[in-house]
């Protein structure tokens, strides 16, 4: 890969859903979910939307970087579920930051971040934009089965974002 990290954010949902609490929903301990995941707690969105976090994890992340919202040439957004079926979550969070530029979502799980990488690198190595973001948003809580205790301990809702511009491999 041929780019470079210039900041990253974060932005997770204020609700905090702890070990202690899943007991009562699923036969479950605060040991044997910290024991085989080494999770405590995680983050559920109540009044939150993911494009709001998303946002938030992009400007964390363009502040971190020193660069302008109006720098970014494009946004590459990875989620298996937006707020809404389209417009693409990527649009949304370029809308709620003011942002003008092409926005793309891709959808791939637990590889999504991996895959926005490689297609950044894409273009930044053909020159085709000098600054971009990768912003990684998931709202898991919408979809998980809070009564089956083999997934439930495992998921939870945030935001991530890198910017990124162009480099000699990956810096």
């Amino acid at each position: 890969m041929s780019l470079t990290i210039l900041g990253t954010g974060s932005a997770m949902p204020e609700k905090r859903l702890t070990n202690e609490e899943l007991t009562h929903m699923v036969d479950t301990s605060d040991e044997w979910i910290v024991t085989r995941t080494g999770i405590h707690e995680r983050r559920v969105i109540t009044t939150e939307t993911l494009s709001s976090l998303g946002a938030k994890a992009l400007s964390l992340a363009l502040e971190n970087a020193g660069c302008a919202p109006g720098e970014l040439e494009m946004i590459l957004c990875t989620t298996v579920r937006g707020d809404t079926a389209t417009p693409a979550l990527a649009n949304m969070i370029e809308r709620e930051l003011g942002i003008n530029c092409p926005g793309i979502d891709l959808n791939g799980a637990c590889a999504g971040f991996i895959a926005a990488l490689d297609v950044a690198d894409a273009y930044l190595t053909a020159g085709r934009v000098k600054r971009m973001a990768i912003v990684g948003a998931e709202a898991l809580s919408f979809l998980t089965d809070w009564t089956d205790r083999s997934t439930c301990v495992l998921f939870g809702d945030g935001a991530g974002a890198v910017v990124l511009g162009p480099g000699n491999g990956l810096n």
